[in-house]
């Protein structure tokens, strides 16, 4: 992998991954933006006890723009965009219009990761080879977006879908580099410690020790990693993708893990696409322990995994969250989580 950096016109951080170590990347972007200024804030409810992040200049951000207008597709002559360079493999820079945060990461720092220079292609139709480079600028951005001292969780995640609310199509995922532990992943956390205390064991290890052993919701088994729908799932379609060894976040995971998972994530995302015969909405999230330095000792009951759920209940019908959802934060799922386990195991 080549590591090239640089800096766009408004002074935000571009780096370009690359397979081949000859690609050169010394374009300059020449589209003269100003300066960014994030109006963002943090706001705490002191109700749910969790912060809220109110971006008002978001609103302003680029929605649904034609394929000749994307951009994060290459830049052409006579038109600039986002990578100021003719073709890349994976590129990551900071957002334009972040959720929070800014350039100083005071705030935490929202990235953009741009899977291939192919708008009309997606994640599942990346080749092992690409994928696997996307899990090493995963694990390059976790483990520096962690070491910064405004970071304590690094979330890296792909909407996919106009369903889903995509406003650029274009084959990309986004990193979240929070100042604060987000909800479910603290939830998670807090149900881990006390598993701990009660039985001297991983939370997250006994449920994948429990599926891999009950079987019937298992969709896919390596030897390095396990794909299983899980018991109580919220989403109509939900998978998680677990790593064998338990380990704390993506960098550390060894090239073995990374090279099983290439392949095995996507035969996935082929069964999903199989589930409709069309290409499923998702959210594809990953799960970590919070960043160092750890202030609470979590990092050593967090279990790194990757959650991969759909709203699509049926090929005709999305799944809305409506008032028990939205209303109580209470789930009624519409679907057997066996029987979608058994469906993706056909597909």
């Amino acid at each position: 992998m080549k590591r090239t950096e640089g800096v766009l016109s408004d002074g935000r951080r571009i780096i370009w991954f690359d397979e081949s170590d000859d690609a050169a990347r010394d374009a300059v972007d020449r589209r003269g933006l100003p300066r960014l200024v994030s109006a963002s804030q943090l706001r705490f409810d002191p109700l749910l006890g969790e912060w809220v992040a109110i971006a008002t200049h978001r609103q302003d951000r680029t929605f649904l723009p034609p394929a000749e207008e994307c951009p994060l597709c290459p830049t052409v002559a006579g038109r600039h965009s986002e990578i100021p360079t003719s073709d890349y493999d994976v590129v990551v820079f900071e957002n334009r219009f972040p959720a929070f945060g800014g350039a100083d990461a005071a705030g935490g720092r929202c990235e953009v990761v741009c899977f291939t220079s192919d708008h009309s292609s997606s994640f599942g139709a990346l080749s092992p080879a690409r994928v696997r480079l996307v899990v090493d600028v995963w694990a390059d951005r976790t483990a520096e977006l962690g070491e910064l001292p405004g970071v304590r969780y690094v979330f890296p995640f792909e909407n996919r879908g106009a369903e889903i609310g995509v406003t650029v199509p274009h084959p990309h995922g986004q990193i979240y580099a929070y100042p604060y532990v987000p909800p479910l992943p603290a939830r998670m956390l807090a149900m881990a410690r006390a598993h701990a205390e009660a039985t001297g064991r991983n939370l997250f290890a006994d449920v994948l020790s429990a599926e891999r052993e009950a079987g019937e919701r298992v969709v896919l088994a390596g030897r390095y990693w396990t794909a299983f729908v899980p018991r109580a799932a919220r989403w109509p379609v939900e998978v998680h993708l677990y790593p064998n060894r338990r380990v704390p976040d993506l960098a550390a995971l060894q090239d073995a893990e990374r090279d099983e998972f290439a392949d095995l994530y996507l035969d996935v995302l082929g069964r999903l696409d199989a589930l409709y015969d069309a290409a499923l909405p998702y959210v594809a999230a990953w799960q970590q322990a919070p960043a160092r330095p750890d202030r609470d000792g979590d990092r050593e009951l967090a279990h790194l995994h990757l959650r991969v759920f759909s709203i699509r209940r049926a090929p005709d019908r999305l799944k809305y969250l409506a008032g028990s959802e939205s209303g109580a934060g209470a789930f009624i799922s519409d679907v057997l989580p066996e029987a979608v386990a058994q469906r993706l195991r056909g597909a």
